[in-house]
């Protein structure tokens, strides 16, 4: 008895690492975030982005309008609990206090990361982790309600970095350790924030502009090393970063201070996190050649070319394929040629079960690969900033739902005031709905990964175009709306695009539905 006792109580500590492990990958392992300065980008717009990947996010988007508050008025904080008493497992945020509200916010467009706001302010976001000891239950703003915090009372991406710390100094960090790439129509920063360790109420942060000339990216690690806190055209940061450090015993006077290595040290070894690095700096500035096994990467780059929106949606869409990361690379058949190609089953949004039953070496059940598309993705977006419009027309968030590999980027300008009825539904609270613009989305990405080899040139043959249009569009239409705007009437522009909008948005659930539609039609002999 006294044995299996033993027993009993190593296998519930065993759980417990498990589950606490499994808890803590859920907000470190997902979540990239590419940022681009304006003379990085063909057209001159600044750019952030992001990928929401996560298993319990909720899915529906909604545009919270610009208000005016009276004095004394309190805005409520939540902490995201796991919930599994929806239809699919969730997040719910559960109430931990209160602080102050301000005379006036912005209106923002409202994803589970709020993205953007009517200044043409815009946020990405990529979960960083950090040493376990910063991680503090004392303070009351978490990630998301940060970022929809700074949307609602910031109009640049420096104002809202201050926003940020001011807030977080006052009213204290409660998240792990996160990275916000904020943009807007001059400028974008990185900024990472840690909390200020156990029983402590504040944060230790710092923030980085990337040059104008140059790209950057961030996929759950830092990457921000040396710091200037005397440049403040570049700099900014927390007054904690060094005595922090120095009194954790983290850093000492005389060493070199490199700031991922001070408070995020683990970050850097994780090979889900630098390959995605190197995989964009090589897809953008290949000329660098760069080392895919390297431990560490320059901040930002300069690309060989000015990055086109385009060309940066198809980096999101990225899995390796061409390189030796390539998951699928070893599932093989032998063809009707007699050539040993990749078999069309193979798909590199495999779980780590398909991975173990395939014996691949590499991904996830070994070295802890991933690429920067991925199946569990809930949305992603990519943000334009640009000063030669107006702000109502100027701002554009371009927003793809579920796996972007297997998705597409409709627009949705950040002065809209409504959005289509299905992007409010939340697919997993509604469970499989048509109601829920995101299950047409998930389901064209699930059935085409049972044959990706197969199904991905249905999806390529129906979004590629599609992806071409509304792009080649975007001038005319922005145009239109100038023209009307220049008249005097920008209440007339922003119905003009809140129609646009609705109606591309529409079209591609419709598209994405009868997508699914043909692929099991037309393939149902073959499951």
């Amino acid at each position: 008895m006294k044995s299996l006792y033993i027993i009993f109580c190593l296998s519930f500590f065993i759980l417990a690492a498990q589950a606490q492990t499994l808890e803590t990958m859920d907000f470190q392992d997902e979540c990239t975030t590419i940022t681009m300065g304006k003379k990085a980008t063909d057209d001159g717009s600044v750019r952030t982005s992001h990928t929401d990947d996560s298993h319990r996010s909720r899915t529906n988007v909604t545009i919270v309008p610009a208000q005016n508050h009276k004095a004394g008025e309190m805005v409520t904080m939540y902490v995201r609990k796991w919930d599994n008493t929806t239809k699919m497992p969730s997040y719910r945020n559960d109430s931990i206090g209160q602080i102050p509200q301000v005379p006036h916010t912005y209106a923002y467009v409202n994803t589970a990361y709020p993205c953007m706001n009517e200044k043409q302010v815009g946020i990405g976001e990529s979960t960083i982790g950090g040493r376990s000891e910063l991680k503090s239950d004392e303070g009351l703003i978490d990630c998301q309600r940060l970022c929809g915090l700074i949307l609602q009372r910031s109009a640049t991406a420096r104002e809202g970095i201050k926003v940020a710390g001011a807030l977080l100094k006052e009213y204290g960090w409660i998240d792990a350790g996160e990275c916000l790439t904020i943009c807007d129509k001059s400028e974008v920063w990185h900024m990472e924030i840690y909390g200020p360790g156990k029983g402590n109420k504040g944060a230790v942060w710092v923030a980085q502009r990337v040059p104008d000339d140059h790209i950057a990216v961030n996929a759950n690690a830092s990457t921000i090393k040396q710091i200037d806190i005397n440049d403040t055209a570049n700099f900014l940061c927390s007054e904690n970063i060094y005595s922090l450090a120095l009194d954790s015993g983290w850093w000492k006077e005389g060493e070199p201070f490199l700031f991922c290595y001070v408070y995020a040290p683990q970050s850097r070894t994780m090979l889900a996190c630098r390959r995605r690095e190197w995989r964009v700096y090589d897809l953008l500035a290949p000329s660098l050649k760069l080392d895919p096994n390297a431990e560490n990467y320059p901040f930002s780059v300069k690309p060989d070319s000015p990055v086109t929106m385009e060309t940066m949606m198809n980096v999101f869409k990225d899995y390796y394929e061409g390189t030796e990361y390539d998951m699928r690379k070893n599932i093989t058949v032998t063809n009707d040629s007699g050539k040993t190609v990749i078999s069309p089953l193979a798909n590199p949004f495999m779980s780590v079960d398909e991975l173990r039953l395939h014996k691949v070496n590499g991904g996830w059940n070994a070295l802890g690969e991933r690429a920067i598309a991925v199946r569990f993705t809930v949305y992603g977006t990519i943000i334009q900033s640009r000063d030669w419009l107006p702000d109502a027309i100027g701002g554009l968030l371009w927003f793809a739902l579920d796996n972007v590999a297997s998705s597409v980027y409709v627009p949705i300008y950040c002065s809209v005031t409504d959005l289509p009825e299905t992007y409010k539904v939340c697919g997993r609270e509604s469970g499989f709905s048509r109601t829920s613009a995101w299950w047409a989305f998930n389901r064209v990405g699930t059935l085409a990964a049972q044959r990706w080899g197969t199904f991905r040139h249905e999806v390529e043959k129906t979004w590629k175009p599609f992806q071409k249009a509304l792009l080649k569009n975007q001038y005319q239409i922005e145009q239109q709306a100038l023209s009307v705007y220049n008249e005097k009437n920008p209440a007339k522009t922003i119905n003009m695009l809140t129609k646009y909008t609705i109606e591309q948005a529409n079209r591609a659930v419709n598209v994405a539905w009868d997508l699914g539609d043909a692929i099991w039609t037309k393939y149902d002999e073959w499951w």
